[in-house]
């Protein structure tokens, strides 16, 4: 159930609940699974989904506890509990699916190490695991609407959810240290469906929101991204045409893969001539 039509469709009912039972629109912005169709909302190609929300808390951190305290409830009330051994993740049992949604709360601190939980004050179990390069997603920001059913009820909430610069830089830093096949697929997918207008869209979107910004580990992540979408047999591609491939059998995965090299080329060139 992790990447399905039905996965996506229980984590986007639980995210609702959340943000209803917040009362307004949280401070927090969503950069996971649900994001990439949203930003791909005119393609002919359906994002394969998942039951991951992931959210970046920054903002919500500026704030200060009374707001960690409110997420806090509304997680509770949605149906979430804190797992046992990770403060910065929350599951619930999806109904009517035999889905498990993950909600999953992330930050980045200059100040405090990679991968350390920072815990909430005021809270019990409310925490967020420090990732760097996940603050793209929170310096480039729109609001969008869902509507689903929660308690038997129709609700529309909005919310904040990353823009296509912020989400590809974010995934871009999430696949370099975990080397997971789902960022490779999500980053190949955003690329090149994306609704600003394919790779050069997309890339001209991070000039102009991050330009001049792309320091520290980013240059290094970038060419992580290059090496591993080098050739259609690398993981990058591999990762995508193989996703594809299970969405619409019958297709030609080397044609995917061959589209995810000449996306990334592009973002590649776009950005060195910045």
């Amino acid at each position: 159930m992790e990447r399905s039509r039905a996965a996506r469709a229980a984590a986007e009912a639980a995210l609702v609940a959340v943000i209803h039972h917040y009362g307004r629109r949280p401070e927090f912005v969503v950069l996971g699974g649900l994001v990439p169709e949203l930003l791909c909302s005119n393609s002919q190609w359906q994002h394969a989904g998942t039951t991951d929300v992931d959210v970046q808390v920054d903002l919500e951190v500026a704030a200060g506890s009374v707001n960690a305290q409110r997420l806090e409830a509304a997680l509770m009330t949605a149906g979430f509990r804190a797992d046992n051994e990770r403060a910065w993740r929350w599951v619930c049992a999806a109904g009517g699916t035999p889905a498990v949604v993950k909600f999953e709360l992330l930050t980045d601190q200059a100040d405090i190490p990679d991968n350390t939980t920072i815990r909430f004050a005021g809270c019990d179990n409310l925490g967020a695991a420090n990732l760097r390069g996940t603050g793209f997603a929170s310096r480039d920001v729109e609001v969008r609407t869902l509507t689903s059913v929660v308690d038997g009820a129709e609700r529309t909430v909005d919310v904040n959810v990353t823009g296509t610069a912020g989400f590809l830089l974010a995934r871009v830093a999430a696949a370099r240290t975990r080397r997971a096949a789902k960022d490779w697929y999500d980053i190949a997918f955003v690329l090149l469906h994306n609704d600003l207008g394919g790779p050069a869209g997309a890339a001209q979107a991070i000039v102009d929101r991050f330009n001049g910004d792309l320091r520290g580990e980013t240059p290094s992540a970038l060419t992580d991204l290059w090496a591993n979408f080098a050739t259609p047999r690398d993981q990058g591609p591999s990762a995508y045409a193989e996703q594809m491939l299970l969405d619409h059998p019958g297709s030609d995965p080397m044609v995917f893969a061959g589209d995810a090299v000449v996306a990334v080329r592009l973002l590649q060139d776009r950005l060195q001539l910045a």
